[in-house]
């Protein structure tokens, strides 16, 4: 049973007229707002496979062509840069992408309502953000279901308690039991609410782009939204190289406000794109460069995210598999490709096709995320949750892969190797035949030097079976996420900005009806 914890408000912060000097911190942040890596990318390609992958993409785009549907102004922005536009079809010559991506920023910030929970995208850091997309929740206590607003404000309750995520994330699950056309001002209203982190808008249409836009300038001012990002979109290419205008609109909306979209095709392998890892990096790669431009033609200079999400499926079913290793793999390819365009990746993630928090759904998590770290992605997103193919967000596993990713952070920050970390002076103290165990060295670095999981498990086995009652991690992160909602309190939030927030989401919603489909 989910836990609702009373909501705390705190007035007298800074007025409307200060918005833009407002955002002094609230609440520390429990970790560090993002990951600085301290180890390298993994290249597994050279030169001359890198240039292959780029020619055949090169190719894909002058001589196959993407369609762009039911967005004339897209097609009228390509006509204008030099584009070869047959009808829906636009055809690019070899390097023509590349040239415009040159406006695109390798970094870029995204502010949060606490500046120390503000994160660094590109370059170095890593961000991870929960799952987004789920029509159904799960836990051990009620089972599957269809996610409600309730769900959706506990996930995010979730990502701000834990130290070890760093973004409050986008459409953690779809709150099925509100309208669809006026449910994303809930969502994004509720990210403001229940965290002070960065988040994410709706893409849905370009009209609910606008709104979270307009939402996020209530709290962040006007004037500072147009010089700074502080949302993000993420949209998808309707693969194999078609663009639909939903998501064009909503592409340029975002870059239209300087703030970032997400450009991310979904190439399930022989579906939507070829069986071969390099044919459908290939593809992949021209698609999401085409995306990435159009938000430069829209607002040259606006930060956006070259995203990625490879799949393989069942050939003989046809089913979906996720957490398999020929994307993993692929995604270490992705990320150089995206390292040579100079911009912030956004790839792989924790995926599962387990129904269940179970050994299959962590194994399948575990390789996929170690594909996201190694190739360099910089924004994380799917990083806990993920069940069921992404079609159900997990209790229990959002906070079993909220503490992988705490492992994580300890495995990027590599090898340290100052005097202390040589640790000269225990050998000097505890001599040949010894232990280590009370040296002074020890007592110092006790507290810091081995990341701590708050659900494995390290007793003996009769102290796991006497006091703990045998329990597996599933059992245990249950009680976890029920302890965490129960101990939640909402960080603070200006009354005058909570009541304008509410008093727009009130105008939008009583200007049209309710849409169930």
């Amino acid at each position: 049973m989910t836990v609702a914890a009373d909501d705390v408000v705190v007035a007298n912060v800074p007025t409307r007229r200060e918005r833009g000097k407002r955002r002094d911190p609230a609440a520390k942040p429990l970790g560090v707002p993002y990951i600085v890596r301290n180890i390298p990318t993994y290249d597994i390609l050279g030169e001359e496979g890198l240039q292959r992958i780029e020619t055949t993409g090169d190719r894909i785009l002058a001589e196959i062509g993407i369609e762009f549907r039911d967005d004339p102004a897209t097609i009228e922005l390509w006509k204008k840069a030099g584009a070869k536009v047959e009808g829906l079809l636009v055809k690019f010559e070899s390097g023509m992408l590349r040239e415009i991506l040159k406006s695109a920023p390798s970094t870029f910030t995204q502010h949060a309502r606490n500046p120390a929970q503000s994160v660094e995208i590109g370059g170095k850091s890593v961000v991870f953000s929960p799952a987004y997309g789920s029509p159904f929740v799960m836990d051990l206590d009620k089972g599957r279901r269809y996610g409600t607003i309730e769900d959706f404000q506990n996930f995010i309750k979730l990502a701000q308690s834990s130290p070890w995520l760093h973004h409050s994330g986008g459409t953690i699950c779809e709150p099925v039991d509100l309208p669809v056309n006026k449910r994303h001002l809930d969502m994004v209203y509720s990210h403001i609410k229940y965290s002070d982190r960065a988040f994410m808008g709706s893409v849905t249409a370009e009209s609910r782009a606008e709104d979270s836009i307009d939402m996020a300038r209530i709290v962040f001012g006007r004037d500072f939204v147009d010089q700074n990002c502080v949302i993000l979109g993420n949209v998808n290419v309707n693969s194999p190289l078609v663009w639909d205008g939903t998501m064009t609109k909503a592409a340029r909306a975002y870059a239209r406000a300087n703030q970032a979209a997400v450009i991310v095709p979904f190439i399930l392998g022989g579906a939507m794109g070829p069986v071969t890892n390099a044919g459908a990096i290939a593809q992949s790669y021209a698609e999401t460069m085409a995306g990435c431009a159009l938000t430069q033609l829209e607002r040259k200079g606006a930060p956006v995210i070259f995203g990625n999400f490879l799949s393989s499926m069942s050939l003989r079913s046809g089913s979906p598999t996720f957490g398999t290793p020929e994307p993993a793999i692929g995604s270490m390819v992705v990320g150089q490709l995206a390292r040579r365009l100079g911009l912030p990746l956004r790839c792989a993630g924790n995926f599962s096709n387990s129904k269940l928090p179970d050994a299959q759904a962590m194994q399948e998590g575990v390789m996929s995320m170690l594909s996201a770290v190694h190739c360099g992605a910089n924004f994380i997103l799917h990083s806990a949750g993920f069940l069921d193919g992404l079609l159900a967000m997990s209790y229990e596993k959002f906070v079993m892969d909220a503490d992988l990713c705490g492992a994580l952070h300890a495995y990027l920050k590599g090898v340290e190797f100052d005097d202390n970390a040589l640790a000269f002076d225990a050998f000097e103290e505890v001599g040949p035949g010894s232990h280590f165990l009370g040296s002074q060295h020890t007592l110092r670095n006790y507290q810091t030097a081995f990341w701590d999981t708050e659900l494995s498990d390290n007793e003996p086995f009769e102290k796991w079976s006497d006091e703990g009652g045998s329990t597996d991690m599933a059992t245990r992160a249950n009680k976890k996420w029920k302890r965490t909602l129960a101990e939640y309190q909402a960080p603070p939030l200006d009354i005058a900005i909570d009541d304008e927030l509410q008093d727009y989401m009130n105008r939008k919603k009583a200007d049209v009806a309710d849409a169930w489909h």
